[in-house]
């Protein structure tokens, strides 16, 4: 091989290796992206780390307010549990009790609008038919006189047993005892005969339980315990059943009322119209009188011109008298007759509106 021949492969191996080179270089260019093309991504990532670092920082807070609410519920709770074990144990103190039936029972007659001492009387004290004296903590007076006797003092301790008992079985037991007691409470109020110390009195007595849930439980052990209570003249009511009752005893004493002032209204319509019918004999008698002395006077009027005139006139004549005598004028007006009103037609108009339209009068 000669010299020319070497140049010339060498020659054409340095361009085929520098034409790799290139495409080489070409190929990596398209898969490896520049610096620049790269920005809009790198933008990206940093806005998402920007987010994620918010919505974490937005998830401790809230967890920790969280974690404080949580506390504040406990504590309430906690709270609540120990208020409600003293109220219970409050609830099992007679007289706290009976205290409680009373505030509820005024509760339910203030919402239905009766007034005090008027259409009611707390703990009023009496004697029944048999000498024994008894105190209801309510008697409710109706519109037409009778009263309706009503007390509040209900026995509930087996029912708060019965909501705190865990057992299925225990609960059953400690609901039929509070039925029992409530049917119990039902006779001791029928023995008292509530109805025969205030007269006249409806021929029953109403037992108020402070709640529906009380006389409702009662009912699931016994459900026939109405029945029983109406046998001995002793109705069980609820604050609901209560309220509609009141507010019914409140109407008629409305409509009592209403009637009342009708009643009055229309007595006074009564004497009034006597007073006119007198009123109007006496304008009859003195538009006679009137009428009467208007023609006395024309006659005295004439008599006087026709005789002390006449010789007056001779004084005139013969100078005597400085001036003459004037004559008085006769009056020749009417006294009006009292006539009685006519009603007017329908649609018709009053006369005093017909003139004052036309503008006659006034």
């Amino acid at each position: 091989m000669d010299a020319a021949s070497l140049l010339t492969g060498l020659a054409v191996g340095a361009l085929l290796a520098t034409a790799v080179t290139l495409g080489v270089v070409a190929l990596v260019s398209r898969r490896r992206p520049a610096a620049d093309a790269l920005e809009p991504v790198h933008e990206s990532l940093d806005h998402l780390h920007r987010l994620l670092a918010g919505m974490e920082r937005d998830r401790a807070t809230a967890h920790g307010e969280l974690r404080e609410q949580m506390g504040t519920v406990g504590q309430a709770s906690s709270l609540l549990r120990r208020e409600t074990a003293a109220l219970v144990t409050a609830l099992r103190t007679p007289h706290v009790r009976g205290r409680w039936g009373e505030v509820q029972l005024r509760r339910v007659v203030e919402v239905a609008g009766l007034l005090e001492h008027c259409d009611f009387v707390e703990q009023p004290s009496a004697t029944n038919d048999v000498g024994a004296g008894v105190r209801p903590d309510l008697v409710v007076t109706l519109a037409d006189g009778r009263q309706v006797v009503v007390d509040a003092k209900v026995p509930f301790t087996g029912y708060i047993e019965a909501v705190q008992a865990e057992d299925a079985a225990v609960r059953t037991e400690r609901v039929a005892a509070h039925a029992r007691q409530l049917r119990t409470h039902v006779d001791a109020l029928a023995v008292r005969r509530y109805p025969t110390a205030f007269r006249p009195a409806a021929p029953f007595t109403v037992l108020f339980v402070p709640s529906d849930g009380f006389l409702t439980t009662a009912l699931e052990a016994e459900p026939g315990l109405l029945e029983y209570g109406f046998a001995r003249d002793v109705v069980l009511a609820t604050p609901s059943t209560l309220l509609a009752l009141l507010r019914t005893v409140a109407y008629s004493w409305r409509q009592e009322r209403l009637a009342r002032d009708a009643d009055q209204v229309l007595e006074a319509g009564r004497r009034l119209h006597a007073r006119l019918t007198t009123l109007s004999g006496h304008l009859t008698r003195l538009g006679s009188a009137l009428a009467s002395t208007l023609t006395r006077y024309n006659e005295t009027v004439g008599s006087y011109e026709g005789s002390v005139l006449v010789a007056a006139r001779r004084f005139d004549d013969l100078g005597v008298a400085e001036s003459p005598v004037p004559a008085p004028p006769p009056v020749e007006a009417t006294v009006r007759t009292l006539r009685p009103a006519e009603l007017p037609a329908l649609g018709d108009q009053p006369p005093a509106a017909a003139e004052d339209r036309d503008g006659t009068t006034g």
